[in-house]
């Protein structure tokens, strides 16, 4: 009889996960136990303080990572791999798990929705972020994916007395389904052509055998970057994008603005740079088209938008485009400028959408352009805070933003991808008129009567504090980026093979 092995378990490898489930059932659990109502800001400090324990759990084994006698590993037989860009994107998404959470304190209570649920799907969605960020196998990848995605279609619909969340769900699922199942299709191709779902083991296999035809493997490449495009928003992969942000509370779109592409990049990087890096010259070619169309589109569409969120929603396809111009470059340079990119986009675009739930106000239904005019007269803060956001979003000098779109183009620049460089900039000043025309009526124009129909625009604590924080970083490491780039410099991807 043959004797059943199972795969050691390195506890401290998955304390991240162990942390953001464990939470999530905290949070359910006491909710089910006890009878009287908890303490306010309960949930929100039990989610915070969570994502702290998984960031600190990721950041404990970085010792092991940088130690020169072990470096980066994998854990549960190959499953996951633990490295500098895994720590990374786990600290990363427990971030926008927090500035989340303070977002949506206030909100739950304005909109009668206060409850442990979206609290414990934010956890559980932020653990197949970072399951995603870590896997080392397609299928976990599969794995994580759903858990994020499932989680994240019950948020966008968790405003029951909305319409619009109702079907901004619905639309978000229905496609979402779609895309996991060409996700999967193209494992399943994958798996076909090298015979291993392991990104190391598929590596292996290309650079050891010379395929006789390559069909069944770039049908593979090319499902996978349907399944993966759709999470990143990337045109044509985009359409649910603007619906479902216009839709979903404004919190929940936040992280997902966030988090969610955080965690399907690095997901794309993983994949193609490591697992696929030998047949780069088969893929790059659709990234780049990809990128062109992502580029253009989401720039263009934005403009003619009249709703702040539609065009945050068209601004956040752009900024894949970008994103997708430094993996196109295939080289540990544009690795490290889009890599650079996320960190930056995470706290401009959490900061963005934190400004627009408080503007939104109770209905969360004032996300017009109208309702944005004369913001500078009722609340000066409210409306640097959002021009900061916005002037980092256009590439302005002295922001993370100028440093992101700087490294993607000149890693693009330096890989002799001339045409998409240009592109790229072309398509940063067509974005700027979009974010002009929010400063403009926040600035320019007197406040229209309309505005003031949910009343005046409150300041809650745990919204001042996120807000103020993304408008730190993106001040701050746009003036000192040194941190952040020795970060990022580290962060390159490995290939590691199974023990």
């Amino acid at each position: 009889m043959n004797q059943v092995v199972t795969p050691h378990i390195d506890w401290a490898a998955v304390a991240p996960l162990v942390a953001l489930v464990g939470g999530s059932l905290i949070l359910l659990l006491a909710a089910a136990v006890t009878t009287s109502k908890p303490p306010k800001h309960f949930y929100t400090l039990v989610t915070i303080i969570t994502a702290a324990v998984a960031a600190g759990g990721a950041i404990s084994v970085r010792d092991r990572v940088v130690d020169a006698a072990e470096g980066p590993f994998t854990a549960i037989a190959g499953a996951i791999t633990v490295d500098e860009m895994s720590i990374l994107f786990t600290v990363l998404i427990c971030v926008a798990v927090a500035l989340t959470a303070l977002l949506a304190d206030d909100y739950l209570r304005r909109e009668n929705l206060d409850g442990p649920e979206l609290h414990a799907l934010l956890l559980l969605s932020a653990a197949g972020g970072v399951v995603m960020a870590i896997a080392n196998d397609l299928i976990v990848l599969f794995l994580g994916l759903e858990t994020l995605s499932i989680a994240l279609y019950v948020m966008a619909g968790f405003h029951l007395r909305r319409e619009e969340s109702q079907e901004s769900a619905m639309k978000y699922f229905v496609l979402g389904a779609f895309s996991s199942a060409f996700l999967l299709y193209g494992i399943a191709l994958v798996y076909g052509a090298t015979g291993s779902t392991n990104i190391a083991e598929i590596n292996a296999f290309l650079s050891e055998n010379v395929l006789e035809s390559t069909g069944l493997l770039l049908a593979g490449f090319a499902l996978l970057l349907v399944g993966l495009g759709f999470k990143i928003a990337a045109v044509p992969f985009h359409v649910w994008t603007p619906d479902v942000y216009q839709g979903a509370p404004t919190p929940v779109t936040a992280f997902m603005a966030s988090a969610s592409k955080a965690a399907a990049f690095a997901a794309l990087i993983r994949t193609f740079t490591v697992g696929f890096d030998l047949y780069a010259v088969d893929w790059t070619p659709i990234v780049w088209a990809i990128a062109v169309l992502t580029l253009l589109v989401g720039s263009i569409l934005a403009i003619v938008q009249t709703d702040v969120k539609r065009m945050l929603a068209y601004s956040s396809v752009a900024h894949a485009g970008f994103i997708l111009v430094g993996i196109e470059a295939a080289t540990e340079r544009g690795t490290r400028a889009a890599i650079f990119y996320l960190v930056a986009y995470t706290f401009m675009i959490a900061g963005s959408f934190g400004v627009a739930t408080l503007v939104g106000r109770r209905g969360d239904r004032r996300h017009a352009l109208d309702d944005y005019k004369g913001l500078s007269a009722q609340r000066p803060v409210l409306a640097f805070a959002f021009t900061i956001f916005l002037l980092a979003q256009a590439g302005v000098p002295l922001t993370t933003g100028f440093l992101a779109k700087f490294y993607v183009i000149g890693a693009a620049a330096q890989s002799e991808s001339y045409a998409l460089a240009i592109i790229a900039m072309v398509s940063s000043v067509v974005s700027a008129f979009l974010y002009l025309r929010i400063i403009v009526a926040m600035y320019m124009s007197d406040p229209d009567d309309t505005s003031a129909d949910g009343g005046a625009i409150r300041m809650p604590a745990g919204a001042v504090i996120a807000i103020a924080a993304c408008v730190v970083v993106t001040l701050g490491f746009g003036m000192f980026p040194d941190p952040i780039v020795d970060l990022v410099r580290d962060a390159v991807p490995v290939l590691i093979a199974s023990p």
